[in-house]
């Protein structure tokens, strides 16, 4: 079985379908003169004037669409590679960087997507379906399509459990700092993927997200991982997210009907 093909099963998942509630509009879109959505008007802004990042986001693309659409997903460069776009690659210690060839020769066949468990942080930031945004005043949650889980990022000056329970989105706590919002995360599982190729990101992880909405349509999430365990020191990415206006998520259960995973052999 080829690299593709492996790749292939896994996108196979989440090709593009009609969502719910069709042809229902999204409310509150700023427009042009001529009646197109503006993309770019100012972000928009809760009550307590904080910026609003409500809204269904999905990770921007490298491999645009032609004219007539795209028969799969398109695919992000960090969805393959986390570390795409830092200078020399991701700072791997030995270890890690034997393991992460060792899967990718391997073909990702024990990826934890594979077997339909969930994709974790960071790493759901750069996958190709879509997320959710629901604002709180103490509360940001954030629905995702891809085997319909949840994250909660706590707003309400909580510290970070000292001895937590790992989990696959860990224990996330935010503050805003201007306009953009700093969310800490700590207690990941142990042994997550951080990418199709296989980077590692252990249970000593500490994730930082700073969320940034830039304007209506764009948000920048600048993410910057501390695991000494996998890395010999932090790096950090920046993944931009485009709003897609005019649909809703789909339940998308992995596990329903999966024939895949039997087929998963490697080399």
């Amino acid at each position: 079985m080829r690299a593709f093909t492996a790749a292939g099963i896994l996108l196979l998942t989440v090709t593009i379908l009609p969502a719910q509630w069709l042809n229902h509009p999204t409310a509150g879109i700023p427009r042009t003169p001529s009646g197109l959505p503006n993309l770019g008007a100012p972000t928009p802004r809760t009550t307590d004037g904080k910026p609003d990042l409500s809204g269904m986001w999905q990770a921007e693309n490298t491999r645009p669409c032609p004219p007539e659409g795209c028969a799969d997903m398109r695919i992000s460069e960090q969805f393959m590679d986390f570390g795409a776009g830092i200078k020399g690659g991701l700072p791997y210690q030995p270890w890690a960087l034997a393991l992460m060839k060792s899967r990718s020769e391997q073909l990702g066949k024990d990826d934890q997507e594979i077997k339909c468990l969930p994709s974790g942080v960071p790493r759901l930031h750069v996958h190709p379906t879509m997320r959710k945004f629901l604002q709180a005043p103490a509360l940001l949650i954030i629905l995702s399509e891809r085997n319909t889980t949840f994250r909660q990022i706590f707003t309400d000056g909580r510290p970070l459990p000292a001895d937590p329970q790992p989990t696959w989105s860990g224990y996330s706590s935010g503050k805003w700092e201007g306009d953009t919002l700093v969310v800490e995360t700590n207690g990941l599982r142990d042994g997550m993927w951080l990418d199709r190729n296989g980077s590692p990101l252990t249970d000593a992880a500490k994730v930082t997200e700073r969320f940034h909405r830039i304007n209506y349509g764009n948000m920048e999430i600048e993410i910057t991982v501390d695991d000494r365990k996998a890395y010999t020191k932090p790096w950090t990415i920046k993944l931009n997210q485009f709003i897609v206006l005019n649909t809703e998520l789909l339940d998308d259960v992995c596990a329903e009907n999966e024939k895949d995973a039997p087929h998963m052999v490697g080399k």
